[in-house]
């Protein structure tokens, strides 16, 4: 009787998602999408808690602090630690090649 199972290729995957055969090009798009994704979710919750903040204790903070303090560094550093993590994936693609 011939089984059902069926063979998977040698990369992980990360929440269903495979980690084997990505390009260079798509990534460094991944790369770059997380990073803007990122920037911007981590901005939209800071504007919130801001304005929670400044409609429950009175203090009048300005809101583009979120982006220069909140979202930039956020995206910037799931940008430094995704680039090399997708590159290191392309290397090693091409080194199984």
């Amino acid at each position: 009787m011939p089984s059902s199972q069926t063979t998977q290729p040698g990369g992980g995957k990360v929440l269903g998602f495979p980690l084997e055969g990505f390009g260079l090009f798509s990534g460094l798009l991944l790369s770059f999408a997380s990073a803007f994704f990122t920037f911007f979710a981590t901005t939209c919750i800071a504007i919130f808690a801001l304005l929670a903040w400044n409609q429950i204790l009175g203090h009048s903070v300005n809101y583009a602090d979120s982006y220069l303090y909140i979202g930039f560094p956020a995206g910037m550093i799931v940008l430094v630690l995704a680039l090399p993590f997708f590159i290191f994936l392309w290397v090693r693609a091409r080194l199984r090649a």
